[in-house]
């Protein structure tokens, strides 16, 4: 019994020390950590930021910041009507549309109504200079059936006829209208079909967050050809997708391509009298080289 005591005070001893902040803290681990701790609900790239100043729900597939920790209302108010306030949107559903403009009009005309006001077919929207808001409702169902608001962005023409569209909405109305979308375009064949692979096993990510102490050295990992090994920050999928579905959509009959966008592009939602001074000071125009 002597024996099983002391054994068991060495073995917590030596878990102390493989949990030990300073160890949990090093880079080299944290992306490993991450990457586990997104299996469930998907964080977005200002999840650190949000986490430590506002109280986290977890909604729809994502964790997202729901209310502030410090009474910032004011601060938040101050913001909206005197300078910038910005807002992660990047949970918002992204489905991108490419065809001939002649055959997206057509068929997307059976799932909204001019009756409503705005529809895809509006000159200032259909350009790219403008960003559209409509509701949606099942193929040639309205006013019945209707599927919930979207916003909608034309990429600008480039002299052909075919044409790119991006279609946003709220996690919880995607299924439905992804479902509708694919339906109406006859896009029923993956355009790809691949398998990814798993974000990490068990056994690998005991190994990136272990930390090997020998002789009281820092031991480094290296990997077959002798370099130092760094975990990839490697997240497949989103809060609305199952990892192992397929993200991409075709249609023989039409050549329309329906793509899940979601999480590839990021959302930022600028509200306040100074977000265009905010936008010229951040964003700086890339200069063109041709080849």
């Amino acid at each position: 019994s002597l024996k099983q005591a002391e054994k068991a005070v060495h073995q917590k001893k030596e878990q102390s020390k493989t949990k030990c902040r300073k160890a949990r803290r090093r880079h080299i681990n944290l992306v490993a950590e991450f990457n586990r701790r997104q299996r469930k609900n998907i964080w977005l790239e200002t999840h650190i930021w949000h986490a430590k100043r506002f109280h986290m729900v977890k909604k729809w597939g994502y964790c997202l910041g729901d209310s502030p920790t410090e009474k910032c209302y004011r601060a938040c108010y101050r913001a909206m009507t005197n300078h910038c306030l910005l807002q992660d949107l990047s949970y918002y559903c992204c489905l991108e549309l490419t065809g001939k403009e002649k055959e997206l009009l057509k068929q997307l005309a059976r799932i909204c109504s001019i009756d409503t006001g705005l529809t895809f077919e509006e000159a200032c929207c259909l350009s790219g200079k403008f960003e559209g808001c409509l509701n949606l409702y099942r193929a040639d169902r309205y006013p019945e059936d209707m599927l919930g608001p979207i916003t909608f962005i034309w990429k600008p023409r480039d002299g052909s006829e075919n044409r790119q569209l991006w279609i946003w909405m709220h996690p919880a109305l995607k299924q439905d209208i992804l479902r509708e979308l694919k339906a109406i375009f006859q896009c029923l064949e993956p355009e790809e079909i691949c398998i990814p692979e798993p974000v990490t096993t068990s056994i690998q990510e005991e190994k990136q967050m272990g930390v090997v102490l020998s002789l009281g050295k820092k031991r480094k990992r290296e990997d077959k050809e002798g370099e130092r090994a760094m975990p990839v920050k490697k997240i497949i999928g989103d809060g609305t997708r199952d990892p192992f579905q397929s993200y991409s959509w075709i249609s023989q009959t039409t050549g329309v391509v329906i793509s899940d966008r979601t999480m590839e592009i990021l959302r930022y939602r600028l509200i306040g009298p100074l977000s265009h001074s905010v936008l010229t000071e951040t964003l700086k125009a890339a200069s063109l080289q041709t080849v």
